[in-house]
């Protein structure tokens, strides 16, 4: 009866826990990196458009403000 069970660990323990861990470690390093270049230089510029985007909506509100007075209450 011993002998169905050791066999599982001894493969579990030769073959699969190296693997496992490997893969965890590598995982565990990308993670650590940070953002790449390319994805700093894509975060920079979408915050750049938000910007953009914030300041007319800024201007679109302004211009509402003064022909629509009451636009707001109608939301």
């Amino acid at each position: 009866m011993e002998e169905i069970i050791i066999a599982p660990v001894i493969i579990f323990l030769v073959v699969v826990a190296p693997i496992w861990l490997v893969l965890h470690y590598r995982s565990k390093k990308q993670v650590n990196q940070g953002l790449s270049q390319e994805e700093y230089i894509q975060l920079s510029e979408l915050s750049e458009v938000a910007d953009s985007m914030a300041e007319r909506i800024k201007t679109l509100e302004a211009i509402l403000d003064v022909e629509t007075p009451r636009w707001r209450n109608k939301l």
